[in-house]
């Protein structure tokens, strides 16, 4: 799984998910490997809260899985893999 950043806070292109700005911190947090425990601790919600977020962009994203999720987000551009200092 690569792990990245959101790349900008507009969908890609046509056919692009639309994810409101708490999803796409929710999603910069997941494709970091965060849990939904996490992700609530660094955005100052409840873990529910989180696991409603991420339930919101498999279903926008049409994924299966929180992996298949951001695989897709970085396909669609909303996701940039992250650098890595060498």
């Amino acid at each position: 799984v690569r792990r990245g950043r959101l790349t900008g806070t507009a969908p890609a292109g046509p056919g692009a998910a639309v994810l409101t700005a708490r999803e796409r911190d929710v999603l910069r947090l997941l494709a970091l490997g965060h849990s939904n425990r996490r992700i609530g601790e660094e955005l100052f919600i409840s873990a529910k809260t989180a696991s409603v977020h991420v339930s919101n962009i498999l279903a926008k994203l049409n994924a299966a899985s929180r992996t298949e999720a951001v695989a897709v987000a970085h396909r669609q551009g909303l996701v940039a893999p992250e650098r890595t200092s060498s």
